[in-house]
């Protein structure tokens, strides 16, 4: 026994060193970027493909950094995980004698409670939560088992060794500040370990073969309602574990950050309530959509809930409204199919039709401008559609609908603000915050509401704290830097934009290209991102659609390769630099339904790129087919 302990301790000194040497040559896009490239990514794959190769060359010791620059991409999203939420996985899977997949990392410390609820729900299993000093920070459970349908018992006690038994699943929530190289206790009466540290999140341990089933549950839960932790907590925990040692987290200017980025927010937007900020843009809807939910049960009592959904929206949206309805009886999802020739007011005043003759609450999900065809429309119109009253089967005053609207693309058009276009309209925005809030440099995303939603605002604010899904100090240090630049850093994307565009025109006149009109683009929507559908050719429609992919394919291996420094394969847009390629249907779209997947280019054009570079290489491209 005493052999073993000391391999066993060797071996867990070996990994640890190995880290350490890792940490002092990883790549700075480990720590500093939001999205990964597709190039070397398969979604299938994603965390095993990264790791199978890191395990290589933890065996060979090797840590230069051109090996680790080298990896495949772990995950094409760093709201999903990334190389170092890998390598802490991995390093507590080792101390742990478990599966790297049996270790998921959280920002959030409430949500892993809750992906293993939510699984529990669908397998009408039972659940006990057990716990070791206090939960009082950031469990409501009289929320959790009205609104959200959790069923569970909840149980304090000393230490692991007294759990009691139960038929069902266990989870042991222990607060750990001081992260060591300690293995947890993987007794057989505890299903799932979560490890909670009061600053930088928390870290699930999947326990016993019996529970592998919970894993992939699990992880979608961490890609559709929160975050992976952050990279930069990730390097405070790995530094934690090796060392052994405290790290304070905390900046010293965080108030006055918040203080500012609020300000800033509020000056964007046009609008004077507060607004919230989440670690993610999908955080923030998750907290609207719950918030929503919570109201219409509060104040609506018996009376069904429809989210309206464009069906080919963003994947992350789509199936996040879809996930929430499959959880709660009462709720649903009716499809709204919103541009590629639907118009958005006809879609929102047949389905408003419906949903109040059958005495529903109506809350519309939309994106403006649509994503990927970049269309916006008709506002008075959908202003007008907003605001009619309706009445129900029974001659009843409908209840007036909320429109929730992704403002990602132009987050600097006022739609809220005292006479603007949706200022009577019960109308919350929010933006996702990789995006231009942050110009690429961290996830988090931002709501606000009109003058008409004070009371949903707090029930919102409400939800997002019970998640824990607030932003992180780092996150909103990020913001209160690049937040008051960014109406110009969309004005000088813009111009970009627009000049490759009319390039592309000129020299590709047979390609459709999805943009703004010059005229939309005077009323404030100056997008910097644009979808291309390439010329085709083939004697039958599978023929022509086929051949069309392999030039999308084509196009933007061409770019990347040409321009490595600025060209990348990613999926993000409002980046500080360069210009990214990729295709909805495979990458934004993921979950999207297979007939409203759009197997187009889109591109996302930055301030600060070389334009001209662009078009010499998009001529040459032209020129080769």
């Amino acid at each position: 026994m005493a052999a073993y302990q000391t391999v066993k301790v060797m071996q867990e000194n070996k990994m640890l060193n190995y880290i350490k040497d890792v940490l002092g040559n990883m790549p700075t896009g480990w720590l500093s970027i939001t999205t990964h490239r597709l190039d070397i990514y398969d979604e299938k794959l994603a965390k095993i493909q990264f790791l199978e190769q890191f395990e290589i060359l933890f065996i060979d010791n090797n840590y230069q950094a051109s090996a680790l620059n080298e990896l495949p991409t772990a995950y094409d999203y760093i709201r999903l995980g990334h190389p170092l939420s890998c390598v802490l996985e991995w390093g507590i899977a080792k101390l742990n004698n478990v599966k790297p997949e049996n270790v998921i990392s959280f920002s959030s410390k409430m949500v892993p409670i809750l992906a293993v609820l939510r699984k529990n729900v669908f397998d009408n299993k039972n659940t006990q939560i057990v716990y070791t000093g206090s939960l009082r920070d950031y469990i409501e459970v009289e929320i959790l088992h009205n609104v959200y349908g959790y069923k569970f018992d909840l149980k304090h006690v000393e230490s692991a060794s007294a759990i009691p038994e139960f038929n069902g699943s266990t989870i042991l929530i222990t607060n750990q500040d001081e992260i060591d190289d300690t293995p947890m206790s993987l007794t057989p009466e505890v299903d799932f370990f979560i490890s909670v540290h009061s600053k930088i999140g928390s870290v699930l341990l999947i326990n016993g073969e019996q529970n592998e089933s919970y894993i992939s549950e699990i992880q979608h839960v961490r890609r559709r309602e929160t975050i992976a932790m952050t990279p930069a907590n990730c390097l405070t925990a790995l530094n934690l574990l090796m060392e052994n040692s405290s790290s304070d987290t905390q900046g010293s200017n965080v108030e006055a950050d918040k203080k500012s980025v609020l300000d800033c927010i509020k000056e964007i937007t046009g609008t004077a309530s507060k607004p919230l900020v989440g670690s993610s843009g999908l955080s923030i809807q998750y907290a609207i959509l719950m918030g929503l939910v919570h109201d219409a049960q509060e104040n609506h009592k018996g009376k069904s809930i429809k989210f309206v959904v464009p069906p080919n929206c963003y994947g992350g949206t789509n199936d996040q409204a879809r996930r929430v309805a499959a959880c709660i009886d009462n709720v649903e999802v009716l499809d709204l199919p919103v541009d590629g020739g639907n118009d958005m007011v006809q879609g929102i005043d047949i389905v408003l039709e419906k949903i109040t003759n059958e005495g529903a609450i109506p809350y519309i999900i939309a994106e403006i401008p649509t994503n990927p065809r970049v269309e916006v429309p008709d506002l008075i119109k959908l202003k007008d559609a907003l605001s009619k009253e309706r009445k129900t089967a029974t001659g009843e005053i409908a209840v007036d609908p909320v429109f929730i609207l992704d403002q990602t693309f132009c987050p600097n058009v006022h739609f809220l603000g005292d006479d603007e276009i949706l200022s009577t309209v019960r109308t919350i925005s929010f933006a996702s915050g990789s995006k231009f809030p942050s110009g690429g440099q961290c996830t988090a995303g931002y709501c606000v509401g009109n003058s008409k939603t004070g009371a949903l605002m707090e029930t919102i604010e409400m939800h997002l704290r019970l998640c824990d899904n607030e932003a992180t100090d780092l996150q909103i240090e990020i913001l209160a830097k690049q937040l008051p630049s960014m109406k110009q850093r969309i004005s000088d994307a813009y111009k970009n934009t627009r000049e490759f565009v009319k390039f592309i025109n000129d020299t590709l006149p047979k390609a459709k290209i999805n943009f703004v009109s010059e005229e939309l683009a005077q009323q404030g929507f100056t997008p910097s991102v644009f979808s291309l559908d390439l010329p085709t050719k083939g004697n039958t429609a599978e023929e022509k659609e086929a051949y069309k992919r392999e030039l999308n394919h084509k196009l933007i291996n061409l770019m990347i390769t040409r321009i490595p420094n600025e060209s990348k394969y990613c999926v993000s847009y409002g980046q500080l630099k360069g210009c990214y390629w990729t295709i909805p249907a495979t990458s934004t779209q993921g979950t999207t339904k297979e007939g409203d997947k759009d197997y187009i280019a889109r591109v996302a054009l930055s301030p600060d790129m070389d334009i001209e570079l662009h078009k010499k290489v998009f001529l040459d491209f032209v020129e080769g087919i």
